[in-house]
């Protein structure tokens, strides 16, 4: 190869060589700076990221500490609900005992409504059937007073109405001498006469009941009537037996007893008070029967 042409190559080669070199250190220049600003804006991002993460590591905690709070509320409010609904069904429970209470009350007072009702009810009828016994004893006493006229006029006998209870009074010395039992004539005539008014009232029982005074029985009666006792139940059963065999009152209507001297009327320290305590009392009253019901 000729000099000037080798010389001419290198030249070319240098030159291609400079060219290629300058080039590369341009765009590797290039390069750093490109990787140096991204580097700076890494930089910066990881600053900011690292501030955000700053933030929300505070905001965690802060969501943390509110989470705690809201589960310790909701812990007390868990408390406050089971407490609520105890006394709710507490309150309730009491509410419906006190209701059942209500009612048991009511159920009692309407039944002592019903109850009074009825009494009254009863009360009016017993009161009704009262009015009409009273009613019909006061006719009674009167129709007795009208047919014993003359016997009320000659103190042999008197008629009493207390209270409903209507009573013929027959005075001993009218219908007994002195501890007999035996009836005297003149009293057989007064008995006659009473049996053939109280036929008239078939509808009662007639009680006759046998009253003595305070006085022992004497020596020389003691053997037939050891006490008072024995003596007015035996004056009762003769006139008993006198009105239903001498003036047909059924044996049925008839009751005798015996009160010896413990029923006085009258006082037993004058002889007038004795007197008046020895009778017989004949009492018109209802059939056992008519008790019952």
């Amino acid at each position: 190869m000729k000099p000037y042409t080798f010389l001419l190559l290198a030249s070319l080669l240098l030159s291609t060589v400079g060219c290629v070199s300058k080039n590369s250190y341009q765009q590797k220049v290039n390069e750093t700076e490109l990787l140096t600003a991204d580097v700076a804006t890494l930089s910066t991002t990881t600053t900011e990221l690292r501030q955000e993460k700053q933030i929300l590591q505070a905001d965690l905690a802060t969501l943390n500490s509110r989470l705690v709070e809201v589960l310790q509320e909701n812990s007390q409010l868990q408390r406050e609900l089971l407490v609520a609904t105890a006394t709710k069904e507490r309150q309730e429970g009491n509410l419906s005992l006190h209701q059942q209470r209500i009612d048991a009350l009511q159920n009692k007072n309407q039944e002592l409504q019903a109850t009074v009702e009825a009494l009254n009810i009863a009360l009016d009828k017993e009161r009704v059937a009262r009015e009409a016994r009273l009613a019909q004893i006061k006719h009674t006493y009167e129709e007795l007073v009208e047919a014993l006229e003359e016997e009320i006029t000659r103190g042999e006998l008197t008629i009493s109405n207390l209270e409903g209870k209507l009573t013929v009074n027959l005075l001993n010395q009218i219908l007994f001498d002195s501890g007999a039992t035996q009836l005297r004539e003149e009293g057989k005539k007064v008995l006659k006469n009473l049996g053939d008014v109280l036929h008239r009232f078939p509808d009662r029982a007639l009680q006759i009941a046998g009253h003595t005074d305070n006085v022992q029985i004497s020596s020389r009666l003691a053997e037939r009537f050891p006490t008072n006792w024995e003596l007015s139940t035996a004056r009762a059963t003769s006139v008993i037996h006198f009105l239903q065999q001498e003036a047909d009152i059924p044996g049925n209507r008839l009751i005798a007893a015996g009160f010896s001297e413990y029923q006085p009327v009258a006082d037993n320290s004058t002889p007038q008070g004795r007197a008046q305590n020895r009778r017989i009392e004949i009492l018109l009253v209802p059939f056992a029967s008519e008790l019952g019901e």
